[in-house]
């Protein structure tokens, strides 16, 4: 028998997934973090990026683009709260095209520091969306 753990996804708008997991992949802000059956409890800040998780009767990762929130590890339990959570095939794809040179626009202008840090984290995330995207769909 497998080791696994129920991982609970939850974005502002809907839960997006539930249920048990043999590993989940999470972007940190300072790299990624890979959690496991019996992990040590621990509460991870979680930055914008690409998940994966590996659901207990599959042999293939699932993929997301998350956005920023936390991970709390408790008792076997993994509950990840993030703002955003999308499958690939969610993502519109022109839509983040247009995010991303909305971004890359305002990050030549001259702005407050205030705002190239929004400036940056649209980037990101426009950025993220589109390279996940192009994994599932060859673009």
């Amino acid at each position: 028998m497998e080791h696994t753990f129920y991982l609970k996804v939850l974005s502002a708008n809907r839960v997006f997934f539930t249920g048990k997991c043999k590993a989940v992949i999470i972007p940190e802000y300072d790299g990624q973090k890979e959690i496991l059956a019996n992990h040590e409890d621990m509460v991870i800040a979680v930055c914008e990026g690409e998940m994966r998780f590996l659901p207990e009767n599959s042999e293939e990762w699932q993929y997301a683009v998350i956005g920023t929130g936390f991970v709390q590890i408790a008792n076997n339990r993994v509950s990840l709260l993030v703002e955003t959570a999308e499958h690939p095939e969610e993502i519109d794809i022109a839509r983040a095209r247009e995010a991303k040179e909305r971004a890359e626009e305002q990050l030549r202008q001259k702005q407050s520091l205030q705002e190239y840090y929004q400036s940056s984290a649209s980037l990101a995330r426009a950025m993220t969306r589109l390279k996940l995207a192009g994994k599932t769909y060859n673009i």
